[in-house]
């Protein structure tokens, strides 16, 4: 399959990029708030979904995602200290404001946060190329089977 190119304008077209990057493995010092430009940018490996079967353990791919129009960003329980540490992206959602602006969440395994107040949605991934064998497939614990 060919490398992936979206953007988001809405929720709903944040709700596919959603899908195609959780479970991504992303490091702390990949992230960062430009905060002149107006733009939060992150490096990621995400598990490409759309390859492979669930016999395989499938591909990671090295993809960057952005989001314009940013006013400000705001991190909870997550160290940025810890420039090596690695996080785990479980999803993305936009909660609108007073519209064209809202609230971009980014929601890590472990309880982290990324909050990132924008005038308006506008969101961009982009695969870059490179690709490598998955060492394991991401599986979740799903509410039902804790019980």
């Amino acid at each position: 399959m060919p490398d992936l190119k979206l953007l988001a304008l809405d929720s709903e077209d944040l709700e596919v990029i959603s899908t195609y990057v959780q479970d991504a493995v992303v490091r702390v010092e990949d992230m960062a708030f430009a905060k002149a430009d107006k733009r939060f940018a992150l490096m990621m490996n995400r598990f490409a979904w759309e390859e492979g079967s669930d016999r395989t353990k499938g591909q990671r791919k090295r993809t960057a995602l952005h989001f314009d129009y940013v006013e400000d960003s705001k991190v909870a329980g997550i160290d940025m200290n810890a420039r090596e540490g690695v996080l785990e992206l479980l999803s993305i959602t936009f909660t609108p404001g007073d519209m064209p602006n809202g609230e971009v969440v980014l929601s890590f395994a472990g309880g982290g946060t990324v909050k990132l107040n924008v005038e308006c949605l506008e969101a961009r991934m982009r695969d870059l190329g490179a690709a490598w064998a998955a060492k394991a497939r991401p599986a979740h614990e799903l509410e039902d089977e804790k019980n």
